[in-house]
């Protein structure tokens, strides 16, 4: 399930994944948001704290996340994602980068309060 995090600067799409996540929270929670946001702002910083397996998202939400990444290729300027999932924060700062434009870095969810500040900046 997708989640919208409140309390954080305008600019920022705050996304918080638990449990199963599916075509349907993809397409109801993220892609609006971010659709939103690129109107507003014209680019996109992005909050992500991932409390889930990444095999808890179905295929059907792994193609949408990529559908959605794709229409706003251009658009992408900071990608924070919070997790315990080594694998995955290394994944955000070391290969991440080259996937897509802007910047991207991986934390540890007792880093939240930083990975906020530094998507922020």
């Amino acid at each position: 399930m997708l989640q919208f995090i409140n309390d954080l600067p305008d600019n920022i799409i705050g996304i918080h994944a638990i449990g199963e996540v599916t075509k349907e929270d993809i397409d109801n929670v993220l892609i609006p948001r971010l659709d939103d946001l690129v109107k507003r702002q014209g680019e996109i910083n992005y909050l992500l704290v991932l409390e889930t397996d990444a095999q808890n998202f179905s295929a059907g939400a792994w193609w949408d996340d990529v559908k959605v990444g794709l229409k706003h290729f251009t658009k992408w300027k900071k990608v924070a994602v919070v997790t315990d999932q080594k694998s995955v924060e290394w994944f955000t700062s070391n290969i991440f980068k080259f996937l897509i434009p802007g910047t991207s870095k991986g934390f540890s969810l007792d880093k939240l309060e930083e990975a906020v500040k530094w998507i922020a900046e």
